[in-house]
């Protein structure tokens, strides 16, 4: 049988090996999915554990350590400096970023290049800002004041690699223009804090549509807001689960219809809010 893992540390309950295990019965494919739990400490003597391995996710605080015994890095990868999928190729370790494959897919209804608000600034809403700058995307970064560094140098590398875009930055508490999309890229609302919205009521009404990475509630308040407001919302499990499907794609050429991704998402959900009420 095929072996596949996670690695990250903690990594405490994951929806990953739920995931993984429906796309292998859906292809076909006889692949065990186990969790690897590494200390970052260990993290440069793991090769040789990564080896036997025919794939791997990696997850935080790994995504940039595991780099330096990549054989191969992809463009994903080597954009974003993150490695989040890695594939054993003969023996050669190839590094993938399948974050931003799982943004694009979830978020294709939405206007991607129109003009963008996007709350916070690192980690995932970095990825987040750079890809709707390659589709053309006028971003108003939103951040809290400590933050306002972080935001600078996100502009910087964003105006590098993508040429003549609009971006600026403000203070979170400041916004007051309309926007086609607004995009929380915080962990403001996620579980326990199901209560806590990162915007108010009168911001979220002058956005067009919304994208909430959080998947842990399936659905936040900033989400339940936009929805009863008549707005299209949309959350982080199926960002969740498409980057598990573009790691398919890549492990072994995996196909997948909407209809079979859209029920895994839906099983996910249920399973997230399953696990919250336990």
């Amino acid at each position: 049988m095929n072996k596949y893992a996670l690695t990250g540390h903690p990594l405490g309950h994951s929806m990953s090996p739920l995931i993984h295990e429906k796309l292998f019965a859906l292809s076909g494919v006889e692949g065990e999915y186990s969790l690897i739990d590494v200390d970052p400490k260990d993290i440069p003597d793991c090769r040789s554990i990564f080896e036997p391995l025919c794939g791997l996710n990696v997850t935080i605080p790994h995504k940039q350590a595991v780099i330096p015994f990549m054989d191969e890095l992809d463009d994903t990868a080597a954009r974003y400096s993150a490695v989040n999928c890695i594939k054993n190729d003969n023996g050669r370790l190839i590094g993938y970023n399948t974050d931003c494959d799982g943004f694009l897919r979830s978020a294709a209804p939405l206007p991607l290049g129109g003009k963008v608000l996007i709350l916070g600034c690192g980690g995932v809403g970095r990825m987040i800002a750079i890809e709707c700058a390659r589709h053309g995307a006028d971003i108003t970064l939103a951040v809290i004041p400590q933050d306002i560094k972080t935001a600078q140098m996100l502009m910087a590398e964003i105006l590098s690699k993508c040429g003549s875009v609009s971006v600026k930055i403000e203070d979170i508490s400041s916004v007051s223009e309309k926007f086609d999309l607004l995009i929380n890229a915080t962990p403001v609302g996620m579980y326990p804090n199901v209560d806590a919205c990162a915007v108010s009521d009168e911001i979220i009404a002058d956005c067009g549509s919304v994208f909430d990475v959080i998947y842990n509630p399936s659905e936040t308040l900033l989400m339940k807001k936009a929805r009863d407001m008549g707005k299209t919302a949309i959350g982080g499990t199926a960002m969740l689960v498409y980057q598990a499907v573009r790691a398919h794609e890549i492990w072994y050429g995996g196909s997948f219809a909407d209809d079979d991704v859209n029920k895994i998402i839906k099983e996910v959900e249920i399973a997230v809010n399953s696990m919250n009420k336990n």
